[in-house]
């Protein structure tokens, strides 16, 4: 008997739901940054063995949106829920109690047909005492299919997840080839990648307004080696002057990086070109969203 299913990972920003998916992937799929609102779009990830394929879908964090992007990101992580088999909805464990922005997401959790997981992530933070005050306060709030602690980051309980997912899945086929771990095309991984460094290496108020397209990527006939050109966006002159940096060295930082997480992907060696452009207000501008990937 061979089960598949298609499971969403759903939770306020920055709570570690790339992180998680990254693990269960056993591969750098999602990017990762300790700013919130980091995913923008629903990234599948295909996790297959002998006798299940479970698809996971890491979502951008349910919050209130400021613009059209964020528009776009709440749909994409509230769109999942009613279209999967499970939904793993993620929670630290050093929260305490529910806050506004959990319960808001539980309010929608509570109208879906779907099983719903709650996971208590960063279970190395805290005491066992404090662990167990979590799962009861938000036991109060609303009734779990079941309650899986974990620690995403040290790959604790991750396992047990997995086993009590594959518990509730349901007979299917296998719907990707196993060797097969994510959807998303390869141009797409290396221009998040590129926006993983940006988040990393610059200030709180650069990164939310960057945008990157992979304009050109190309391998060269005979050879191992792929050439690509991305543009970066953002909408101010002064963002542009941070993100190149003095005398080019903040832009050579941040094509330096993506490229040696480009090389351990795709086995090849990259020649990277970048450029810095201005579109002001581009996070509400319909057809940059949907140039950059960003449409329903």
């Amino acid at each position: 008997m061979f089960k598949s299913g298609f499971v969403s990972i759903v939770g306020r920003p920055n709570v570690g739901k790339s992180t998680l998916l990254n693990k269960l992937a056993g591969e750098k799929i999602a990017i990762i940054s300790n700013k919130p609102q980091t995913t923008r779009n629903a990234i599948k990830t295909v996790v297959t063995d002998e006798s299940s394929q479970m698809i996971f879908i890491d979502t951008p964090g349910i919050h209130k949106p400021k613009n059209k992007l964020g528009e776009y990101m709440v749909d994409v992580a509230q769109g999942t829920l009613n279209e999967v088999d499970v939904v793993l909805f993620l929670v630290e464990a050093s929260d305490g109690s529910p806050g506004a922005g959990d319960i808001y997401i539980m309010d929608r959790l509570k109208d879906v047909k779907t099983p719903v997981f709650l996971i208590v992530n960063k279970i190395d933070l805290v005491k066992r005492e404090q662990l167990l005050k979590v799962m009861d306060n938000y036991s109060k709030q609303m009734e779990f299919k079941a309650i899986v602690p974990v620690s995403a980051l040290n790959n604790e309980g991750v396992e047990i997840l997995l086993n009590e997912i594959k518990k509730i899945m349901p007979e299917g086929p296998q719907y990707f080839p196993e060797d097969m771990l994510t959807d998303q095309p390869e141009k797409v991984i290396i221009a998040e990648m590129i926006r993983e460094k940006i988040l990393r290496l610059l200030k709180d108020e650069v990164p939310h307004g960057i945008g990157v397209e992979v304009i050109s990527f190309k391998e060269r006939t005979g050879r191992d080696i792929i050439d690509i050109q991305a543009n970066i966006y953002c909408e101010r002159e002064t963002h542009k002057g941070i993100i190149i940096g003095k005398e080019g060295k903040m832009l050579k930082k941040i094509g330096t990086l993506s490229r040696v997480d480009g090389e351990k992907l795709l086995g090849s060696k990259i020649f990277m070109e970048l450029w810095v452009k201005v579109k002001p207000d581009w996070r509400n501008s319909s057809s940059m969203l949907k140039s950059l990937g960003y449409e329903k």
